[in-house]
């Protein structure tokens, strides 16, 4: 048999990889997720170093600003933010704080309110509108992001929103990172450096 023989039947014949293939359609390769610990789930991918986020967790609104403020404590910058107008947001006691209604180029962290988070990947989902604006998660060095537990859901498949359905929305996970610069890691190459998950039980 000749070198073009052999390689037609090659082409021809079935692909060395054809048993895993069938399995993958018979069966679809996905995360195990226990539904019963959802919030633990959720958790466990943050803490995953390919999304590498942060979390704390609050027991209602009330408890936000003192969340946040213990935060940005942490990481030793000053009690800045720049606030989304959002009612359920401006509704908190932000007393101490400095509030911006946007943010510039060098904002130090910004707060936002996610509509759902998958404990399958550790996505974060948000949708745009008048009290959600998106470009300030984008600049901001601190991407603070508050995410009610309920509003966890299982897989990728569960990420549907109900209800009325925003111009836009946009999904998160983790930090944006790149090597394209000689080939080393750079942690927020492509937006914020840090994520920092609050959960909302109440």
């Amino acid at each position: 048999m000749s070198a073009r023989d052999a390689i037609l039947a090659r082409l021809k014949g079935p692909s060395p990889d054809q048993a895993e293939a069938d399995a993958l359609l018979v069966a679809p390769e996905r995360p195990a997720v226990n539904e019963a610990t959802l919030e633990a789930e959720f958790l466990a991918r943050l803490a995953l170093p390919s999304v590498n986020a942060s979390h704390d967790v609050v027991g209602s609104m009330a408890d936000l600003p003192t969340a946040i403020a213990r935060y940005l404590a942490g990481q030793g910058e000053a009690l800045t933010l720049c606030l989304p107008p959002d009612p359920r947001l401006t509704a908190c006691d932000w007393g101490g704080f400095t509030l911006h209604d946007s943010a510039a180029p060098d904002e130090a962290a910004v707060l936002a309110i996610a509509r759902r988070g998958i404990a399958e990947t550790g996505s974060l989902i948000f949708e745009t509108g008048p009290t959600a604006p998106m470009l300030p998660n984008f600049l901001a060095l601190h991407h603070i992001v508050l995410l009610a537990v309920r509003d966890i859901a299982p897989h990728l498949e569960n990420a549907p929103l109900t209800g009325p359905q925003p111009r836009a929305h946009y999904w998160v996970t983790g930090v944006s990172g790149t090597t394209d610069i000689e080939g080393a890691y750079v942690r927020g190459a492509h937006g914020p450096r840090f994520l920092h998950v609050i959960l909302l039980r109440n």
